[in-house]
């Protein structure tokens, strides 16, 4: 593991912009959370950089990693966005459905200053979604009016530094093109107007170009490719992707490391959502859902490890769908029926009926990747960030790494880095002192 030589210190007072691809559900509700958080109406629950405390390391054991790293705080945060609905934040949320109007009211004033710029969207990415607020012009000019954006965002706010966090939808499965190949080509393809880069692509781009650190909420193709790739290399931005984990998949990938633990042997595992949030308009539409069951099915073989063990995880039958069912609007419901065997082989199940809130899981993930993503960039960063595994579902990892997708193996790799980054701030905190 890289050692951490320096890490930039926080200046009181500086603000970080958090800039959000898509200002629907996932974005609104991270947004009023944190100034609820501020106003002290509610407690950041699911939140590892606000409640999460350094476990097993002796000079930080129970100490909140808040307290012990410089992190940007919640009072730090100044957000933004686009949409291709001109909706402003309180708008949204209200929409969206998924935060109580009795929540929302104390924060109207707040909410409803954020609106959102005009975004770069094409309904051939998504096919489910329309709507006025979008840029003109070609995918070049796309890209330079998205750099002016959050550099004039910034310079209105005051920040010192930024962040960029997909929070927008699943985009129509795309693989890795010619244009996608290297810089030279992508900037090419983007002078022609190329149909293979994507608005995410172009988002991640602007993002790079302006020095912002681009956390991939979804599971789109963007910082993924070699061209995004030698561009975050070049100008020293940290990369973090893709598609949070919530739902189904968090519990995935916690109940099958007790499978692997235990070598209990699996023959299948069949798993069926349905929800009826943007998100699940936009999955209604088989090529955007193609692009998250890819996303979906890749836990299994990394976890099990098929090749390691054939005669346990070698012939699996694995099953992802997702339904579109309006009325349960946010609140996802994720069945999972698991079929496997015991000594000697004989047969039992496993069924999980989990409930959850779509948007609820996925905020608190989105405010930390923010944080966390500015903390790498001040220790000089740069590149795809493993450590932030823990936070998503398909993890982009370093040219010629693996994914890790255990979340237990995660957990272990992300304090490994945070206990990484505590001595970096101790060390600097001792030399600044003697200095």
């Amino acid at each position: 593991m890289k050692i951490v030589s320096g890490l930039k210190p926080l200046r009181k007072g500086e603000k970080l912009a958090v800039l959000m691809p898509g200002m629907g559900a996932v974005a609104t509700t991270a947004i009023a959370g944190v100034h609820a958080v501020r106003k002290k109406l509610a407690q950041p629950v699911g939140s590892l950089t606000q409640l999460g405390h350094f476990l097993d390391d002796g000079h930080n054991h129970g100490r909140l990693i808040k307290d012990v790293l410089p992190l940007a705080s919640f009072d730090d945060l100044v957000f933004g966005g686009w949409d291709p609905i001109p909706d402003d934040v309180y708008a949204a949320a209200c929409r969206a459905r998924v935060l109580n109007r009795d929540h929302l009211e104390p924060l109207k004033a707040e909410l409803e200053a954020i609106k959102p710029m005009p975004a770069v969207f094409d309904t051939e990415w998504v096919r489910r979604l329309d709507g006025p607020n979008v840029k003109k012009g070609s995918l070049r000019e796309k890209a330079e009016a998205l750099q002016a954006d959050i550099r004039g965002f910034m310079e209105k706010h005051r920040c010192a530094r930024g962040v960029m966090v997909w929070t927008g939808s699943t985009e129509v499965y795309a693989e890795i093109g010619p244009a996608h190949a290297s810089l030279e080509a992508f900037e090419a393809a983007l002078d022609r107007n190329d149909p293979t880069i994507a608005p995410s692509m172009v988002y991640a781009y602007a993002a790079m170009k302006t020095g912002l650190p681009f956390m991939n909420g979804a599971p789109n193709l963007s910082q993924d490719t070699p061209a995004l790739r030698e561009l975050a290399e070049r100008e020293g931005i940290v990369t973090g992707g893709k598609d949070f984990k919530t739902g189904q998949t968090l519990m995935k990938t916690t109940i099958a490391p007790m499978l692997h633990a235990r070598l209990l042997g699996l023959d299948g595992w069949f798993s069926t959502n349905i929800l009826g949030n943007r998100d699940g308009e936009v999955l209604d539409d088989a090529a955007s859902f193609k692009t998250k069951e890819v996303s979906k099915l890749s836990v299994l073989d990394s976890i099990l490890s098929p090749k390691q063990h054939p005669e346990l995880y070698g012939d699996i039958d694995h099953k992802v769908t997702i339904h579109y069912y309006p009325p349960r609007g946010d609140n996802k419901e994720g069945w999972d029926a698991i079929d496997l065997y015991g000594w000697l082989g004989y047969p039992m199940q496993i069924k999980v009926n989990f409930q959850c809130r779509d948007s609820i899981l996925a905020a608190p993930l989105a405010v930390d990747l923010a944080i966390l993503a500015d903390l790498a960039q001040r220790a000089g960063e740069k590149g795809p960030q493993e450590w932030l595994s823990f936070f998503f579902k398909s993890p982009v990892t370093a040219a010629g790494n693996g994914a890790v997708h255990d979340l237990f193996q995660q957990q272990t790799n992300l304090f490994a880095k945070l206990r990484e980054y505590a001595d970096a701030a101790a060390q600097a905190a001792k030399q600044a002192a003697v200095g």
